[in-house]
């Protein structure tokens, strides 16, 4: 692991968007809710290429792949890899990351030979309070698709989404479920709600999330990668080195799958004005 003081960046491609017939409550990519999302399928390979090269001139090191859906069949699983073999072709020194839903060990070995090098698959929250958010699929098939990741070789990418009405018992099963998989990074989302969905508001303060990050901090050991994702902005604006400081020692940038994030060279120069310098090599992850 490279030093506290360099902090990796991540930035996310929604290569096909807003076409998930499941139900989870806290996702506009639902077509249950008609959140009002740019929806499209199978976003042009050369575009997603292109999209990577910028990532990468804006200093992500990680660069993570999604698709809408509840998981891969063979269409989507031969598509991403055709994306990741063309990213890989053209970008060096990119992380490739899959986030395609629940996957088998042989989909993800596919996905592993054909450039993708980390598949994240979130555990969203904890096993009891998961059917009050998602009723369509378990919460242990998320389990089990990151065993899958795991047995398949690649690196594993697990987190989940903080303030949707659990309670501290759940925050607190939630970091012990993915700590017990030992993924390789760890993402911590933090509800952004949308007037669509059912999730009306989000139920966590500045001061609960910065103790999340350190409790997660101290399950997973110094060596991990500890990132600060979705809602950084709702709940951090003007307060990351308190995050940072907690234990975060990667961001996006850029936007998210379907809310806007900050500028690039607006965070470039945050991480600056703190005293802090961006990963260069994938060699700490």
């Amino acid at each position: 692991m490279s030093s506290p003081k360099h902090i990796f960046l991540c930035a996310i491609n929604n290569i096909l968007s807003g076409t998930c017939k499941e139900d989870c409550k806290f996702c506009t990519q639902s077509v249950r809710y008609h959140a009002d999302i740019e929806r499209y399928s199978y976003k042009d390979i050369a575009r997603i290429v292109e999209e990577a090269k910028q990532a990468r001139a804006n200093g992500a090191l990680g660069y993570c792949l999604v698709t809408a859906g509840k998981g891969l069949d063979d269409k989507k699983t031969d598509f991403v890899a055709r994306a990741a073999q063309a990213v890989k072709a053209e970008v060096e020194g990119l992380n490739l990351i899959a986030c395609n839903g629940t996957a088998t060990k042989e989909q993800l070995s596919y996905l592993k030979a054909h450039g993708i090098d980390s598949y994240n698959h979130n555990l969203e929250t904890s096993e009891r309070y998961y059917p009050q958010i998602c009723l369509t699929h378990a919460w242990s098939e998320r389990y089990e698709t990151c065993e899958n990741v795991k047995s398949a070789g690649l690196a594993l990418c697990s987190g989940g989404i903080f303030g949707m009405g659990e309670e501290e018992e759940d925050r607190q099963a939630l970091l012990r479920a993915i700590a017990s998989l030992q993924p390789d990074s760890t993402p911590l989302n933090f509800y952004h709600p949308n007037p669509a969905l059912p999730i009306k508001t989000r139920n966590i303060r500045r001061e609960e999330a910065l103790e999340i990050i350190r409790k997660a901090r101290y399950l997973l050991g110094k060596e991990r990668l500890l990132m600060v994702a979705g809602g950084r902005e709702l709940l951090f604006s003007g307060h990351e080195k308190q995050m940072f400081e907690a234990g975060a020692n990667a961001i996006v940038i850029g936007d998210y799958l379907t809310t806007s994030g900050a500028a690039p060279r607006k965070d470039q120069l945050m991480l600056e004005n703190l005293g802090y310098e961006v990963a260069t090599s994938c060699d700490s992850h």
